[in-house]
């Protein structure tokens, strides 16, 4: 099945992003982003972005992917778009569709004069951090602790709501290199341990826990290993992740305040491992 990235139009479409949003997220209906929101947001600078099916004969047909945001102002005043919200359906999970969404929201900002896409996520999710630093090639200079506070959707209840506030600058020669494939390794045997250190190796056993002493935060570059899957971790032992989530926020705040900022997510032999390095760094 084809798929056609445009923003919505009718009333039937931001209808269905209500609905789409139940299926992503399991989200209670307070929750919601209600169609009226979205859709001025739309008819005022915002971005609401929709993938459809396309039936054979052209028609647009289900939604079954969206990305929305809205113009803000970075610190100091200068102009940027917030990403607020993606999400895919879980039948199109895994599928390239998150990728194809955020190369449409770029091009439609590109186009608006604005270079600069900034959105949070949870930095222990591993798969959505892969996307966002090693694809897309955004950066973190800002962790923000329990942004939300208490979450009431299914995927976030019962934890802390840290974050990373990414950086995307769109029009810069780092994203453009990512874009076409170039930048950091995936693999870990060229950065360990002479040019990035894992201060974090966490402690023997399935699944791992967090390790019981770190590394100085020292070097260009360091490596700090999260849990490769999250959610599954979550579903097992709660307390092991609230356990993960202090160790890692620990971490992250350290060496962001002192002038770190992460690059890449590699993945390798079913680990997981942020790359960060000094602003500056070749």
């Amino acid at each position: 099945m084809r798929i056609e990235m445009r923003p919505l139009e009718s009333h039937a479409e931001y209808r269905a992003l209500e609905q789409l949003q139940r299926e992503v997220w399991d989200l209670p209906e307070v929750e919601i982003v209600p169609d009226h929101v979205l859709l001025t947001a739309q008819k005022n600078g915002g971005l609401v972005l929709g993938a459809f099916e396309v039936a054979p004969g052209g028609e647009s047909g289900r939604l079954v992917g969206f990305v929305f945001g809205f113009p803000g102002l970075a610190p100091g005043g200068r102009l940027k778009h917030c990403s607020h919200m993606a999400g895919v359906a879980p039948a199109y999970q895994n599928q390239n569709l998150g990728y194809r969404l955020k190369l449409a929201q770029r091009e439609h900002v590109l186009a608006q004069g604005i270079d600069l896409i900034t959105w949070t996520f949870d930095p222990l999710e591993s798969r959505n951090a892969a996307l966002n630093f090693h694809k897309l090639g955004s950066i973190c200079r800002t962790y923000l602790r329990d942004l939300y506070g208490s979450m009431r959707d299914a995927l976030n209840v019962d934890l802390p709501s840290d974050r990373f506030e990414v950086e995307w600058r769109i029009a810069s020669p780092h994203v453009a290199g990512r874009l076409r494939g170039e930048g950091s390794s995936s693999w870990l045997a060229g950065l360990q341990p002479e040019r990035a250190r894992l201060v974090n190796p966490p402690a023997p056993g399935d699944p791992p826990r967090p390790a019981p002493a770190t590394l100085p935060l020292e070097g260009e570059r360091l490596l700090i290993q999260i849990p490769a899957n999250f959610q599954a971790l979550k579903a097992a032992d709660m307390g092991l992740a609230r356990a993960w989530r202090l160790h890692t926020r620990e971490l992250f705040e350290a060496a962001l305040g002192l002038g770190y900022v992460v690059t890449d997510l590699l993945y390798e032999s079913g680990q997981s491992y942020y790359l960060l390095e000094k602003e500056g760094t070749p």
